[in-house]
Parts: C-alpha cells; sequence; structure tokens
C-alpha cells in the first residue's frame, strides 16, 4: 500500500479536517450572500451622478495641487484657510495610487474590481488559519493518540513517514486553497456581472490580483508547515494552540506595547505580524519617528520600508528552523 495514498485517505478521514471544511464553505456562502444581498445593479441615473462626481473629485485634487505650487511660488493668495501640504509631490493626482472613479460614488453597488483584493485578502486569512489548525491536528492527534507508532510498525522509518505526512498535508492544502479561490472569486465575479459592476478587468487588475493569489498561497502552506512543526515538537495539537496564543498575547501586544513606551526604533521589524503583511503586500511602509532623529535632508516624512524579500527571508528562516527542528525531535525521541 503507498504510503502517501494511505496519509491522504487519513488527512480525508479526519473529522476536524471535514469540520474545517464545511465552516470554510459556510464561511464563503455567508459572505456571497450578504454581498448579493446589499448590492444592486446600478441604474444609467445613478451612473451618470457618479462619473460627474468622481471628475468632480479628480479636478479638485488638481486644483489642490496647483494651489500649492501657487503657495510656493508665492502666488497664492495669503488670505485662504486651505491647508497646503510644503511637500506639493504628495498632492500631485499623477503621484496617487488610484484616482476617484465611479464606483467610488456609488453606495450599495458591489464592484469586484474594486473590491476583489480585499475579499482576496478575507480568503487568505482563513485558509491561513485552516492550514494551521489542520497541520496542527493532523500530526498532534496521531502523536498523542499512538497512530504514528501504529504507522511505524508497517514502515519502521522515522523520518520517511514524517516527511510523508508533511508533504501529504501541504499538497492536500494547496489543491483545497487552488480549488477554493476559484470557486471564491468565481462567485464574486458573478455577482459583479449580474447584480453589481464588474469594473476595469483589464490585464493590470488581473496581474496584481494573481500576485496577491500567489504570495498569499505561499503563506498558507507556511502557515500549514508551522503548525506541524510546532505540535510536532510538542507532540500535541494544543502545543501548536498554546504557542499561537502565547506569542500574540505576550509579544504581538506586550511587546509590542513595551517597545513603543521606550520608544524602541523600527519596532515593527521585531513583530512577525509586520514581515506577514509586507510579504502579501509586495512591501511595506510604516511610521517611526525616530527615523528623522539626525535627518539633515530639508525633508522626512518617517516613513521606512520593509521589502517583501526581507520578509520572505524572515518567514522561511523561522518556518524551516522550527521544521528541521521537529524532524531532529522526532528522529530521536522515544514515542512511547
Amino acid at each position: 500500500m503507498n504510503l502517501v495514498r494511505a496519509e491522504v485517505e487519513r488527512l480525508s478521514a479526519r473529522r476536524f479536517v471535514q469540520l474545517m471544511v464545511v465552516l470554510l464553505v459556510l464561511a464563503f456562502a455567508v459572505t456571497g450572500a450578504t454581498t448579493l444581498a446589499g448590492s444592486h445593479k446600478p441604474s444609467v441615473s445613478e451612473l451618470t451622478v457618479a462619473r460627474e462626481r468622481a471628475a468632480e473629485a479628480r479636478r479638485d485634487l488638481e486644483a489642490t495641487h496647483q494651489e500649492c505650487l501657487d503657495r510656493q511660488k508665492e502666488t497664492f493668495p495669503v488670505d485662504t484657510d486651505r491647508y497646503i501640504l510644503e511637500h506639493c509631490s504628495a498632492l500631485d493626482p499623477i503621484r496617487q495610487e488610484r484616482l476617484p472613479i465611479a464606483a467610488d460614488f456609488l453606495p450599495g453597488v458591489f464592484s469586484f474590481a474594486e473590491q476583489a483584493k480585499s475579499l482576496l485578502y478575507f480568503l487568505i486569512a482563513f485558509l491561513v488559519l485552516f492550514g494551521f489548525l489542520v497541520g496542527a491536528s493532523y500530526i498532534g492527534a496521531d502523536l498523542n493518540s499512538g497512530g504514528v507508532v501504529n504507522l511505524l510498525l508497517w514502515r519502521p522509518r522515522r523520518l520517511t513517514v514524517l516527511g510523508a505526512k508533511l508533504g501529504t498535508l501541504l499538497g492536500a492544502v494547496l489543491v483545497l486553497a487552488l480549488l477554493a479561490s476559484v470557486a471564491y472569486l468565481a462567485t464574486f465575479w458573478v455577482i459583479g456581472q449580474t447584480a453589481g459592476l464588474p469594473g476595469r478587468l483589464d490585464g493590470d487588475f488581473w496581474g496584481s490580483l494573481g500576485a496577491v493569489h500567489g504570495r498569499g498561497l505561499v503563506l498558507v502552506l507556511l502557515a500549514s508547515a508551522l503548525g506541524f512543526a510546532i505540535a510536532t515538537l510538542g507532540r500535541h495539537t494544543s502545543a501548536a494552540l498554546g504557542v499561537f496564543a502565547a506569542y500574540v498575547v505576550v509579544w504581538e501586544l506586550g511587546a509590542r506595547l513595551v517597545l513603543e513606551i521606550i520608544d524602541a526604533p523600527r519596532s515593527d521589524l521585531f513583530m512577525l505580524s509586520s514581515h506577514i503583511g509586507a510579504w502579501l503586500n509586495g512591501g511595506a511602509r510604516f511610521y517611526d519617528e525616530q527615523v528623522c532623529v539626525g535627518s539633515n535632508g530639508p525633508y522626512c516624512d518617517g516613513f521606512y520600508t520593509v521589502g517583501w524579500g526581507a520578509s520572505l527571508l524572515v518567514l522561511l528562516v523561522l518556518t524551516g528552523g522550527l521544521t528541521a527542528a521537529a524532524f531532529t525531535a522526532f528522529r530521536r525521541r522515544d514515542l512511547i
């Protein structure tokens, strides 16, 4: 009997995995039903008014930028009560991440192009939690119940057995994540076509969405391996849950507060959540007033950037280190 096939059957037969899949489907169904109920197909008059308001908002941005330039040239009226930034490039419409569009002025209308990325973030967050919990329970329950010992009697190679379990877990989670992603995004695309607005679905949109989805899948696999490794080290599912809860409370909340009190420079770099966000978004900017201390430049906004490459390296080192430690401990420990 093939070891991988046996592990696939064991994984799919677990009630916790089945329960998590049901919860995944229910979460998607509730999100889709809520979106559908809260959206409608805009009328011609609604679209006309929205386009006019969007054009007016863009003109206002251009006027504000021009006022800033005029003030720098000392040609702007001095009696104005309007606040203008000294660094006008921040107001330049060309430099804005996005300009106002008609969808911004259509309340109660779902726009797939505008909301697909935020919906994808929700999907990735759920799949990360799914992978972590399933990975922890998959190996944790077998270690606690003696299932691994019985398996080793049939295939007495510890690292091969543990590697087959980890590989089966990652493969199953990846397949499920791909299927869920297709069904999820297709559902909201249909909602946008029938009960909302599809928006501008050009190559840039699909490329950006695909990049986020690809990085999200990597994050899901890392979370699955992390839950698997911690549960292997602790020999129980609750070990992974305890470590997760302790990290969030002690470090992400407690240590973050302490670092802020002592004014530690660039404290966000010490938080795993910062690196997760930077990897998922292709980079991230964080504010720290310490950045401007000793700065000789004419302009300092207090922000610093964390690239996706450095964040991915942190996540890989953490996950790889714990996974290697789990394999080492599994090879040496007494399982009885």
